[in-house]
């Protein structure tokens, strides 16, 4: 693999690598994103399978599969409970979670999915006042 982007969790003990181009980098509103993130929308990633590897601590990477979701999953470290990548049921594909990348991914965000299940409370940020720290 040629020099990618690296990941981690939040205490360090997984980490990861992916290589550009992306399948796509995109935001999704459904349900169950917001359930898994605790937030309004995920941001992801995919890649195709040889464009990722783990680097460190694949054994403390745990994985939740949906029962009643044809794709959905999710994964998440044992330690620090951080979201992981994870790697579609046929195994094609890693869909890695932006958040979790250690530097800046390279491409930018190019679609939103699922915006009709958005969250009622939803604004998008543009309608929010800002702040550079806690106010």
């Amino acid at each position: 693999m040629k020099r990618g982007r690296k990941g981690s969790c939040l205490c360090g003990g997984v980490a990861y690598e992916i290589e550009p181009p992306y399948v796509f980098f995109q935001y999704c509103h459904c349900s169950r994103c917001r359930k898994f993130t605790g937030a309004p929308h995920s941001a992801s990633i995919m890649v195709a399978g040889e464009q990722f590897r783990w680097t460190a601590g694949e054994d403390l990477v745990r994985r939740y599969e949906v029962p009643d979701a044809k794709y959905y999953c999710t994964a998440f470290c044992a330690r620090c409970g951080s979201s992981l990548p994870w790697k579609t049921r046929d195994g094609r594909f890693f869909l890695v979670p932006a958040g979790t990348l250690d530097e800046e991914p390279g491409e930018p965000v190019q679609r939103t999915i699922y915006w009709d299940s958005r969250a009622s409370w939803y604004e998008p940020v543009e309608a929010l006042p800002v702040y550079d720290e806690l106010p």
